[in-house]
């Protein structure tokens, strides 16, 4: 039973898969959030200890996360809230975990690898589906291939997403799309690539998505050239190829608030059945420049379902005394094989 594990925004879809995990596994997470409205009931529901306080204030960050050994952050988007959190966790020498998939925030971490080497503290963004099984896999594309210069992976995720997914993915639908070209994050069109692909259930249409792995893979394999690809509905791949050219609109402040107001009449994210039955299928392709090409399939539990289980394993083994310092993504800490721990993961190398 362990009491120093911190869940922030534990009332949120994924932080309640989470907390209640934990409880299952007889641990004794504290419970946390802005709101002692929504964390008081659930906190009295698993009968777990609860804390409020707020990111805007460090010095109520700093008591929020006292003797804490490890916060898994869980309050998206992350693009507001990540780097309160993080820096927090460097003074107070919290290690520090997340369920993000947003580069912009995989950057941010790694750009306090230095300081947090210097505090002992681990930043590992991305414990969940995102990034967990990619970068596990993409580690793995490393391995059967050293000499890679090119890395592809192409995500079907069966489900529907969360509130907290759909309202990150409808802040950033005007951005555009990100790929990894020679080593640097470039832009590109949103849907700039698409391709048929069989990812073990039969073909599906794809398109290149700023995945988290575009950011991370970088670092754990190496690899300069990344792009990541995603099976999607066809209406939302118009809706993204629409975005090229009335981004401005997508992204003004009327459509925002219609988008998320749809959002927020819909249920919190799948149900237990749907995620009971759900599951996600990826496919990794390395090649370098001698013509060498290596492939390998993965299948996973759904993509919540698997959040909640690697996000708490990591805490787990944080918690353990298996947490090296600075920015860490999950191969670069606990190996490309790390995946294969959890139950329902298949990995086939064609």
């Amino acid at each position: 039973m362990s009491s120093n594990i911190l869940i922030y925004g534990s009332n949120g879809y994924t932080g309640d898969l989470i907390a209640k995990l934990s409880v299952e596994k007889n641990l004794r997470p504290v419970l946390a959030g802005r709101t002692e409205s929504k964390i008081k009931p659930q906190a009295e529901s698993l009968r777990l200890d609860y804390r409020i306080f707020a990111l805007d204030d460090a010095a109520a960050v700093d008591s929020g996360l006292k003797d804490m050994a490890v916060v898994i952050h869980c309050a998206g988007p992350f693009s507001r809230t990540a780097k309160a959190m993080a820096e927090g966790c460097v003074r107070t020498k919290t290690h520090y975990l997340d369920i993000t998939g947003e580069i912009d925030v995989f950057e941010a971490m790694n750009a306090m690898d230095a300081e947090a080497s210097a505090a002992g503290v681990m930043l590992m963004p991305g414990t969940g589906f995102d990034i967990v099984p990619s970068d596990c896999l993409s580690a793995h594309m490393k391995r059967r291939l050293p000499s890679a210069t090119r890395l592809t992976l192409v995500i079907q995720a069966i489900g529907k997403p969360s509130r907290g997914t759909a309202t990150t993915m409808v802040e950033n639908i005007h951005k555009g799309g990100i790929i990894r070209k020679d080593g640097e994050l470039t832009p590109v069109p949103s849907a700039w690539k698409n391709r048929e692909v069989d990812l073990g259930d039969g073909p599906t249409s794809t398109m290149t998505i700023p995945w988290g792995d575009v950011s991370t893979a970088y670092y754990s394999t190496g690899i300069p050239n990344i792009e990541v690809f995603m099976a999607v509905p066809k209406d939302l791949r118009r809706m993204a190829v629409l975005s090229r050219y009335v981004g401005w609109l997508l992204g003004s402040g009327p459509v925002q608030g219609l988008l998320k107001k749809n959002i927020q009449s819909g249920p919190p994210g799948p149900s237990d059945e749907e995620r009971r039955t759900g599951h996600s299928l990826l496919l990794g392709e390395a090649e370098d420049d001698a013509g060498g090409r290596v492939s390998t399939r993965m299948r996973t539990p759904e993509g919540y379902t698997l959040t909640s289980r690697t996000a708490l394993a990591i805490a787990e083994r944080v918690v353990a005394g298996e947490a090296p310092a600075g920015f860490k993504t999950p191969s670069m800490a606990y190996g490309p094989d790390f995946i294969m721990d959890f139950d329902g993961v298949e990995r086939t190398d064609l």
